[in-house]
């Protein structure tokens, strides 16, 4: 996505974004992120190229915002759809100021808060899916004896 041509000629799109403290260069759409965007997000537009270029626009629109202040690992869009990132150095790129340009690696989808109330307060989302899968274990373990 980094060296993507505008419709002008002879002119680039911004080689990186700023997201916090992070500097965007380059997005990477894991197989299982692709699996719930096709899920919870969109049925139409699944490819890699077409969420790496939503997430791209977005970053330069700054869409894009940290679910919590001082976690960087979830992440909003438009206060609705709900990532998972994670970030990566890239090795012999910085930008203008000798700064690291970093990778961001788009981990799941965990979908819209407008979709699923549960995602408004993920901390207690995650206590109930252990909980609720920590029954079904000893449900299931209390059958087979």
């Amino acid at each position: 996505m980094k060296d993507k041509m505008t419709e002008r000629w002879s002119t680039y799109e911004p080689f990186h974004v700023v997201l916090g403290d992070k500097k965007v260069a380059d997005i990477v759409i894991t197989n299982h992120a692709k699996s719930r965007w096709a899920d919870r997000v969109e049925s139409e537009k699944t490819g890699f190229e077409d969420i790496a270029g939503f997430l791209w626009q977005c970053l330069k629109q700054g869409r894009i915002e940290p679910y919590y202040r001082n976690e960087q690992d979830v992440y909003l869009i438009d206060d609705d759809l709900v990532f998972v990132a994670e970030f990566t150095t890239l090795e012999k790129e910085t930008d203008i100021a000798g700064n690291p340009l970093h990778k961001m690696i788009v981990v799941t989808f965990l979908g819209r808060m407008s979709e699923t109330i549960e995602l408004r307060d993920l901390k207690s989302y995650y206590s109930w899916l252990r909980h609720s899968r920590r029954m079904t274990l000893i449900k299931n373990s209390r059958k087979r004896k």
